[in-house]
């Protein structure tokens, strides 16, 4: 029995190091890093994709590596449009803040992931931050989505439209 609880113990250890390793060469291969994704179109499977390969990235990479920042404008804002928002504001094709995609909202911003509103988009389609959008608020916005992507890549952040 003793032999056995010192087996398991070793092989316990064992595991622990090795996934050490992983997460050491992880961060020695990626570094740091900052990098804004770009999010403009409707699609909720593509959306939904985008989201996977912010995830996917932060598993990588590990959040305390990663500074992530996600721009949204014109119909890529869908993805934080309440679907009770879609009859009155007409220029949405899709309100894509479901419960499933909310949950990974929450759960990417629970890791340090930003997600940047264009107040363009906002003003000039009506959208209403505090009824028609999910977990948005005022630090959130940016005067333009399109701006911010430059302004990003111009401080080092790399590009990446999923």
């Amino acid at each position: 029995m003793k032999n056995m609880k010192t087996k398991m113990f070793t092989a316990f250890l064992m595991a622990m190091a090795l996934l050490m390793t992983t997460a050491v060469h992880a961060g020695e291969r990626y570094g740091k890093q900052k990098v804004v994704y770009h999010i403009n179109y409707d699609n909720p499977k593509k959306q939904a994709g985008a989201l996977r390969n912010i995830q996917n990235h932060i598993n990588a990479v590990g959040a305390e590596n990663l500074d992530l920042k996600v721009v949204l404008h014109g119909h890529g804002l869908s993805l934080l449009l309440e679907p009770d928002a879609l009859q009155k504001l007409k220029k949405f094709k899709h309100a894509n803040a479901t419960d499933t995609m909310t949950a990974k909202i929450d759960n990417l911003k629970g890791q340090g992931v930003d997600f940047n509103v264009c107040a363009n988009t906002i003003r000039g389609r009506k959208v209403d931050v505090d009824t028609d959008l999910y977990n948005v608020d005022k630090g959130d916005i940016v005067p333009s989505g399109v701006a911010e992507v430059a302004r990003l890549q111009s401080m080092g952040y790399s590009y990446v439209k999923p």
